[in-house]
């Protein structure tokens, strides 16, 4: 069973940092729960489908030296994490968040999505 502090990593490069439709959607079922519920300032989405297109959707937007980059520790307990992060070219942030995590039986059940005032 992987870590909170691994699914917080596999969160950010696996699946919002992939680019590759195949091993994205690979991650997606390995890392979260299939109700997974994921939150930010757009919304509330629910389900393996729907986070899927929500990570091509910000990929396809941005150009291709756009990458998310962990900024700073990541903070984890028994069920929960959070890991701040940056997105854009390296070395020039485009923005700033942070994620945070609920575990559920060794997956991600919630994920919520801040930004950077």
């Amino acid at each position: 069973m992987p870590s909170v502090s691994d699914l917080l990593s596999a969160n950010l490069h696996d699946v919002f940092g992939n680019r590759d439709a195949a091993s994205r959607r690979a991650a997606i079922e390995r890392i979260y729960t299939e109700d997974v519920e994921f939150t930010d300032p757009e919304g509330v989405i629910t389900g393996w489908d729907a986070l899927e297109d929500k990570a091509r959707a910000l990929l396809e937007r941005v150009p291709p030296a756009f990458r998310f980059d962990e900024d700073g520790e990541r903070y984890v307990s028994a069920h929960n994490g959070a890991l701040a992060w940056t997105f854009g070219p390296e070395g020039e942030p485009a923005a700033r968040g942070i994620d945070i995590i609920t575990v559920r039986e060794g997956r991600i059940a919630t994920l919520l999505t801040l930004f950077a005032a």
